[in-house]
């Protein structure tokens, strides 16, 4: 009887150290610790519950909001429903994977005030609304031009390949898919089309060009229209005044949405 009582406190002592391990997740700062102390990506372990990491719907840092209460499946919906049945992102552009390649990313819309966080999200989706059509394109209308531009030798061109516009963002040139494609982990320059049939990398590009380019206009205060400077210069100085005001209409409404102000200098 004494030996039953030691073995079950010995099995009740090593589950309590099971259990505390566990708990404590230790992940690295790319996972999250789920509700029941694991670590991993997805769903899972980042939504309800989440104890540590990149969560969904953790408390944000800095006095910055929560991406993934801001994006809501209702606010996603309100993009791409607007997209024809036809329209190829349809079937490919998710909530989900914009909140799992979010993941990676955990410094977007989290640098500042919970206002500052807001417009960051809000000139995200204003810019990607425009690039795609309301989340409709995948790939770029006008696929003639390759951009490849050879003077970046340390992203040499892939014969056969062309790199225009894919993803949220519409990715482009070589320079971008060659270091977008080392950052994330994918054959950029050989194997470009990844964007295009990847969604969770094609959301990856998308904040991996916002956060090595966007991001810090945003967090110093230089107003939307520095991020079109960023995103397509063309559009500034009088180039193309209305898909300049267009983004910036959108930047409005997102920011409305949002119950945030859109700040000052919105054109370029």
């Amino acid at each position: 009887m004494a030996r039953s009582v030691i073995l079950l406190q010995l099995s009740l002592l090593l589950a309590g150290i099971i259990s505390t391990t566990a708990q404590n997740c230790g992940c690295s700062s790319d996972l999250c610790c789920s509700q029941y102390g694991y670590c991993g990506t997805g769903n899972a372990y980042c939504g309800k519950g989440c104890r540590g990491g990149p969560c969904y719907s953790s408390p944000a840092t800095g006095g910055g909001s929560s991406v993934a209460d801001l994006v809501t499946q209702q606010f996603f919906n309100s993009i791409i429903n607007q997209a024809s049945g036809s329209c190829p992102g349809k079937n490919f552009y998710t909530r989900q994977a914009f909140l799992d390649a979010l993941g990676s990313y955990p410094q977007f819309g989290q640098d500042g005030s919970s206002v500052t966080s807001k417009q960051e999200v809000a000139a995200f989706f204003a810019h990607v609304t425009h690039e795609t059509g309301y989340l409709c394109y995948i790939d770029e209308t006008d696929q003639s031009n390759a951009y490849c531009d050879p003077s970046y030798t340390q992203y040499p061109c892939a014969q056969g390949q062309k790199y225009f516009g894919r993803g949220p963002l519409q990715l482009s040139w070589n320079y971008n898919y060659g270091a977008a494609g080392q950052s994330i982990g994918f054959d950029g320059l050989n194997s470009p089309n990844t964007v295009a049939t990847d969604v969770i990398i094609s959301f990856k590009t998308a904040l991996w060009f916002w956060m090595e380019n966007v991001h810090s206009v945003i967090t110093s205060g230089q107003g939307f229209g520095a991020t079109i400077r960023k995103i397509n210069s063309q559009e500034c100085n009088g180039g193309q005044p209305a898909e300049m005001n267009a983004r910036v209409q959108l930047y409005k409404q997102y920011c409305s949405d949002f119950g945030v102000t859109p700040g000052d200098n919105l054109t370029c």
